[in-house]
């Protein structure tokens, strides 16, 4: 049985979260962790995992924690860069090196970073990574919910940076752009040299549509989650595969072998 505390279980996709894991046989959510409320109510809860839905300004401290304390996280929270990241391995590799008994509590800890839960939006930056090698041009355009913290997304970021490295790959030059003069933010956010463009919209949850382009042609992938319940299967998968996976994994898609 995996033993589930989630963070951030009182937001609107925390809440989400925890109605599509108490479906699940194999799962029992024993912490539901809001803000103010105290870490330690996952040690005496039992919890071996935890989800982590919360803030940037929150998730670092939250993983400091788990990792401490032998816990497997699955973490749809954003604000992950490389230094945020070098220090997850960091105290990852820390844990390893721990001697005594708290080494077998801590040295198999696993951390699964995945900018995005859904399954379709993975595919969709599979798609993207995979076309972008084709086509002169690209840029990305994210819509939210306007109560978004972040901008551009986690999602947005994470596809920016898989379409930038197959156009590096396949020996693409810059993204052809001949603008000279313009209002400060009209041509978006540049991304690892990828233009992102973010809409907060009351209305919207989460979608994100990818534009191509070479003379003569277009090629628009798009990926809508109408429904937060969209992210549950994703969540699932990395819970059910952090166990096996000691260290740091970014990305949902090594695990579902995308």
């Amino acid at each position: 049985m995996i033993k589930v505390g989630v963070l951030g279980a009182a937001g609107k996709l925390g809440s989400a979260i925890v109605a599509g894991l108490e479906q699940e046989d194999d799962v029992e959510v024993v912490a539901r962790i809001g803000r103010g409320d105290a870490l330690e109510t996952l040690v005496e809860a039992g919890a071996t995992h935890l989800v982590d839905v919360t803030t940037p300004e929150a998730v670092m401290g939250n993983l400091e924690f788990a990792i401490a304390h032998g816990i497997h996280a699955v973490v749809g929270t954003t604000g992950f860069d490389d230094e945020r990241l070098a220090t997850l391995r960091g105290w990852l590799a820390n844990a390893r090196e721990t001697t005594g008994e708290t080494a077998g509590e801590t040295a198999g800890v696993g951390v699964l970073i995945a900018p995005n839960f859904s399954i379709g939006a993975l595919l969709m930056m599979q798609y993207a990574a995979k076309a972008a090698r084709f086509f002169e041009s690209v840029e990305i355009v994210e819509l939210h919910h306007p109560t978004k913290k972040d901008a551009p997304s986690g999602t947005a970021t994470r596809t920016a940076h898989l379409v930038a490295a197959a156009r590096a790959e396949a020996g693409l030059g810059p993204v052809p752009d001949a603008t000279e003069t313009g209002i400060d933010g009209a041509r978006g956010a540049v991304v690892d040299g990828v233009h992102v463009h973010a809409v907060r919209l009351r209305g919207l949850v989460a979608h994100q549509e990818v534009l191509l382009g070479s003379a003569g042609e277009t090629l628009t992938i798009r990926h809508d989650s109408l429904d937060r319940a969209s992210f549950t299967p994703g969540v699932l998968a990395g819970l059910r595969a952090v166990a096996d996976r000691p260290g740091l994994t970014v990305g949902l898609e090594s695990v579902l072998d995308l």
